[in-house]
């Protein structure tokens, strides 16, 4: 059988495991990776008033958000795209362009055929679309974009992504909510694994507007809190439901050997297993336990080679709401079992973003395996001892190897990812 080999990484090709050369960040905390490292490590809520619009109380029953501040597209996107384009596509252009730039990896170095995109995506172009149908309702059709028909739409930020770096592998988008920056990258693996050297994943959202706030608050899990610090407050006794979040990450996943070839500066880990599954209960409410989600953290342990005995941290997906913050701390100890892991969430200091804050949870899990220190668990103030885990309070300086990441996606989807460190040759 063929071998590939990074470090002491050596699988067989039908069974490569990609490895994550790149991190680009855009987030309430930061507007590249050490910035948002940095933010995240010294604890620093950054919830505030919603400020892209005026969300009158007496309307909106929530107010507050994560939003991304000091963003100038036109130091990010070619004015072109910024025309075409909405908020959520130059938060994923300038993540991917910081992404490649990390990982000193030039597209038109390589064959064009040789470079992919795949995103998630949760929300589409809400600002452009509440824009342009502003503009129909009080101007008429004439008045319309010609870009509505793009910039709205879920594949925007990847086809834009891939117009302007040339990119022609197999991409695409998967729209799966909150678990669509896991899913990306887990298409991202099957990709290099059919023969396409490297791929760009993740994802990012912006959803601020009146409506995408208008259906955040439709699935009656938002806090209505009217302070940050009595808001998002996953696994807390006073968790009051999520506050939305905008921003998220780009990774620049490579197939290990061309990684190898071309020299990468390093190498942050490697995507180590995957899984996925659907509670297949209801549209709109997950199923009474977390069972499923258990079954996508065994499957993606058992498809890293890696026994719950191996991890050294869980990033849960910690939507706090208390029926799902139960939830999950029962499937983590359905797995873990009396050994208490340590558990963290630190997306409580920004919000939640969609595949955009799953995408985030990676990179902080890579970032943590390299610089050996685990976040807290972002506005936790009192851990619900009732969840029986071992919820990292405060930023915890300790090995980190393997790393398991939670996902969900409203309606009931489940994914689990396993990244592992990579060890130098």
């Amino acid at each position: 059988m063929d071998t590939a080999t990074v470090g002491t990484a050596t699988v067989g090709t039908g069974a490569v495991r990609p490895v994550v050369t790149g991190l680009g960040v855009i987030a309430p905390s930061g507007l590249e990776v050490e910035q948002y490292w940095a933010s995240t490590l010294r604890g620093e809520l950054r919830i505030a008033p919603i400020s892209q619009f005026d969300p009158d109380p007496d309307r909106y029953d929530a107010t507050l958000a994560g939003e991304v501040a000091g963003f100038e597209p036109e130091e990010h996107v070619d004015k072109r795209y910024i025309i075409q384009t909405d908020r959520w596509t130059w938060f994923g252009m300038a993540a991917s362009r910081l992404a490649l730039a990390d990982a000193a990896y030039d597209p038109a170095d390589h064959d064009p055929y040789a470079t992919a995109v795949v995103f998630g995506s949760g929300s589409g172009g809400n600002d452009f679309g509440q824009r342009e149908l502003q503009r129909l309702w009080t101007r008429g059709r004439a008045a319309v974009s010609v870009h509505q028909s793009i910039a709205w739409f879920y594949a925007a930020t990847t086809g834009q992504t891939s117009i302007r770096h040339g990119l022609k592998g197999p991409s695409g988008v998967v729209i799966s909510d909150g678990a669509g920056g896991l899913d990306s990258l887990a298409q991202a693996r099957r990709v290099i694994r059919r023969g396409t050297s490297t791929v760009l994943a993740g994802g990012a959202e912006s959803g601020l507007t009146p409506y995408g706030l208008t259906c955040h608050l439709s699935s009656g899990r938002v806090s209505t809190a009217a302070t940050a610090a009595d808001g998002y407050k996953p696994f807390d006794v006073r968790a009051n439901g999520y506050l939305p979040g905008e921003g998220g990450a780009t990774l620049v996943v490579e197939d290990p050997a061309a990684a190898a070839a071309r020299g990468a500066p390093r190498v942050y880990g490697e995507i180590a297993g995957y899984a996925a599954t659907h509670d297949a209960a209801d549209h709109a409410r997950p199923a009474p336990d977390g069972r499923w989600l258990a079954t996508a953290m065994r499957r993606a342990l058992a498809d890293a080679s890696v026994v719950p005995g191996e991890v050294d941290v869980v990033f849960a997906d910690g939507a706090g709401s208390p029926d799902l913050d139960v939830q999950e701390a029962a499937a983590i100890r359905a797995v873990f079992g009396d050994r208490a892991v340590p558990v963290t969430a630190p997306q409580g200091f920004v919000g939640r973003m969609c595949a955009g804050g799953s995408a985030l949870s990676v990179a902080a899990a890579l970032l943590s395996i390299r610089d050996g220190v685990i976040p807290a668990v972002g506005n936790l103030d009192t851990p619900d001892p009732g969840y029986g885990l071992d919820l990292v309070r405060a930023t915890r300086r300790t090995p980190v190897r393997v790393a398991l990441v939670n996902a969900r996606g409203y309606g009931g989807f489940n994914s689990s990812l396993v990244v592992r460190a990579v060890d130098p040759a």
